[in-house]
């Protein structure tokens, strides 16, 4: 499929409204002080690559994929150096003096910067995000394949195949999806052969009241249904044809009223379950939608919803809503191919430089949608319009005139347009 040309109403591109360091503006010089120091991981006297230096050279090693790790420094290097102290004079480090600063930073800190300031960007007029006044996110995981080291392969696991074992390592992550922005967040990892929806009850704590959360008939469960239900968001799950849902109310919209229960619980009295409301449907090779569904033996769609009110969410629109959620595997496309090009594995060698690497790779993939959000709004169309690789190409070109930039995050001659955080 061809690319969607990177352009915006009137001809005016994304490059066109880059006048601060992107990366510097999602994650401003205060935040990571104080990230560092929460962490303990401040620098306590003057080094080569201070711990904050470290934290953004972390960042720009996934925005930079192809080129040498010293290289990412000198590139870094010519536009950061509004980070460093009076008088410092911060030197391009070799590749074992790279590692040393790498790993004395840790990855806490910058899980904690990316948990603190990674999150939804959609603004009320940003096109595609919203539906009915929720905001759309969508759940799922995915894995990374990582260096073939033997302590990768201790802490994270190699992956089964039908003749043995695979040939690398790989971590398993789970991850929230802002749709109309396609902002991951809200990320955990684990092993290869870590249950997903472990992995995801520590991101459900990133769901909020006023989200809807659409999610794949493999994270359904009675307990975990309750879970993300007790966040206060709203959800709209896929579930399996199998899964038992007696018919109690017939709502106007072709939608019905049940109640699902714990599988383990033989007694099934009415206070322990929970109320739901179902919408089966049949696609007839478009997006028609016919409700009810079909005979038995064709196949059909079973989404289970907390919006209880066919007036406010109609049975037809959930139902043109819920392919909506792949948009997490666009999201997923875009971290693991097109923002690595070729680089097919982390770099990292050691497991703590693994989830330090892939957070970092979480980090620049936001700065980079944010780039993109804002140049959506100001050309007024729908992020999904725009080219995810123009606007790599753009922060990889920009990245270097961090020099403009203040501490504070601000150009001397003018104020940054607005971030579009809500």
């Amino acid at each position: 499929m061809a690319r969607t040309a990177a352009l915006l109403e009137g001809g005016s591109r994304i490059s066109d409204y880059v006048t601060l360091g992107v990366v510097a503006r999602m994650f401003p010089a205060e935040r990571v002080e104080a990230s560092l120091n929460a962490t303990g991981k401040a620098s306590q006297r003057q080094r080569d690559l201070p711990a904050h230096v470290v934290v953004y050279y972390v960042i720009a090693l996934a925005l930079f994929s192809q080129a040498s790790c010293r290289e990412v420094l000198r590139c870094l290097l010519e536009g950061i150096r509004w980070l460093g102290r009076t008088g410092v004079d911060l030197r391009i480090a070799g590749k074992s003096g790279i590692s040393q600063a790498r790993t004395r930073l840790g990855w806490e800190p910058i899980r904690r910067l990316h948990d603190e300031l990674v999150r939804p960007i959609a603004v009320e007029g940003t096109r595609g995000a919203w539906f009915h006044g929720w905001r759309v996110v969508s759940l799922d995981g995915s894995t990374l394949d990582l260096p073939d080291d033997p302590a990768n392969e201790s802490a994270f696991g190699r992956p089964s195949t039908s003749r043995g074992t695979a040939a690398f390592p790989q971590l398993r992550f789970v991850s929230l999806v802002e749709n109309g922005t396609h902002v991951l967040f809200g990320t955990r990892l684990g092993p290869c052969e870590a249950d997903e929806r472990s992995l995801a009850s520590e991101v459900l704590g990133f769901l909020t009241k006023g989200m809807l959360c659409l999610a794949d008939r493999g994270f359904y469960g009675f307990a975990f249904w309750k879970k993300a239900k007790g966040t206060g968001a709203e959800l709209a799950w896929r579930v399996s044809s199998k899964q038992k849902l007696p018919r109690e109310v017939e709502l106007e919209d072709g939608s019905f009223l049940s109640t699902v229960f714990d599988g383990n619980d033989r007694r099934r009295r009415p206070e322990d379950g929970v109320k739901v409301r179902v919408v089966e449907y049949t696609l007839d090779g478009s997006r028609d939608f016919r409700l009810p569904p079909a005979p038995e033996g064709e196949p059909s769609y079973r989404i289970i919803t907390t919006l209880l009110d066919p007036k406010a969410a109609p049975a037809k629109e959930l139902a043109a809503l819920y392919p909506e959620r792949w948009e997490i595997e666009t999201a997923f496309d875009e971290l693991k191919t097109h923002l690595r090009g070729r680089q097919t594995l982390l770099r990292s060698k050691t497991p703590d430089l693994i989830r330090q690497e892939f957070y970092g790779l979480m980090m620049a993939h936001f700065a980079v949608r944010g780039l993109m959000h804002e140049a959506a709004l100001v050309g007024q169309v729908d992020p999904d319009e725009l080219s995810f690789m123009h606007a790599v190409r753009v922060v990889r070109r920009t990245l270097p005139h961090f020099a403009a930039l203040s501490p504070h995050g601000k150009s001397p001659q003018s104020t940054p347009p607005s971030s579009g955080r809500s």
